[in-house]
């Protein structure tokens, strides 16, 4: 698997154009917008869009997902069926945020924990992980020891929880008992920043860490 990231909109949200060397089949993870740019990326590389998959509904993961998919055709997955208020609060929220209307959307497949989704011979696992959002999901490359996590998880951090319906106990619980059980080895694109690794978080992270949650404990 082969992998571009790409900061988009205002946010510097992570979109990544990711890509099976074998079939040069390609998907694009949360366009949040600045399309003509992850185009570019598909066409350099002289790869075929075959999806569009979406983490979770907030939009700057999302608001760029409905013209990407008239735009080229190909089907949308993602993200679970509880982030539906958000997708459709995104004309709304855009406007708010970037002056101009991104369209509301349905995904061809909600998509829901064990669930897998394949770009030409890759395979992604999907973890459901509420917490941020209650819908929210996660991509996992089992081979490449690979997760595409959304706004979950980030470089020494979490994410937000106090969105409507986030919850900070399933955040914690999506991180503790569905990222950190697939190995410390493993690398994580989150939606804003630096990659890292789970056993990176798991050894300092001040929020999810293993020290952090001892100490929530012993308190």
């Amino acid at each position: 698997m082969q992998l571009t990231i790409v900061p988009v909109t205002p946010f510097q949200q992570n979109c990544s154009v990711l890509w099976c060397e074998q079939t040069r089949a390609a998907a694009i993870v949360d366009p949040g917008g600045e399309l003509d740019t992850l185009l570019e990326v598909v066409r350099a590389e002289d790869l075929t869009l075959t999806r569009i998959l979406v983490t979770h509904g907030h939009l700057d993961h999302a608001a760029g997902v409905a013209e990407l998919a008239r735009r080229t055709g190909v089907p949308v997955e993602g993200p679970h069926a509880d982030d539906a208020f958000w997708i459709d609060q995104l004309p709304v929220q855009s406007r708010q945020y970037f002056g101009t209307a991104a369209e509301a959307f349905r995904p061809s497949r909600w998509l829901n924990q064990g669930d897998q989704v394949s770009v030409g011979e890759l395979v992604l696992d999907v973890l459901h992980c509420p917490g941020h959002t209650p819908g929210h999901v996660v991509f996992f490359s089992r081979p490449e020891r690979l997760a595409i996590v959304g706004d979950v998880l980030f470089a020494g951090s979490i994410g937000r929880s106090d969105f409507p319906r986030g919850n900070q106990a399933d955040l914690v619980r999506s991180i503790r008992e569905r990222l950190f059980p697939l190995g410390d080895a493993v690398r994580f694109v989150p939606g804003h920043g630096p990659m890292s690794t789970f056993g990176e978080e798991r050894r300092s992270n001040p929020f999810v860490g293993d020290a952090a949650v001892r100490g929530t404990r012993g308190a």
